[in-house]
């Protein structure tokens, strides 16, 4: 009986353990490259939100395999609000 819940509970311990993704965006560059790498092979996708401009991005990313998108986390400035005055 011991022995299973041993086991449960080390499993637990290593999945709680297991290294996360931090964030791969970067807020202060509008554009960001995905990078398509290592589909069996390992490596993984990855992201370079390195740029100013998408066709910055595209000159970098042409050849490989990599498309370029917009930043979701970049601040966009909303626009203003309208002010309405009164006329006296």
């Amino acid at each position: 009986m011991h022995r299973p819940l041993g086991l449960t509970m080390a499993v637990g311990v290593l999945l709680a353990a297991a290294p996360s993704h931090g964030q791969t965006f970067d807020p202060r560059y509008p554009v960001c490259m995905h990078v398509y790498s290592g589909s069996n092979g390992g490596g993984g996708d990855w992201y370079d939100c390195s740029f100013t401009s998408l066709p910055q991005c595209r000159a970098t990313a042409s050849g490989r395999a990599a498309t370029c998108d917009l930043n979701p986390y970049y601040p966009v400035n909303a626009p203003p609000r309208l002010r309405y005055r009164r006329s006296d």
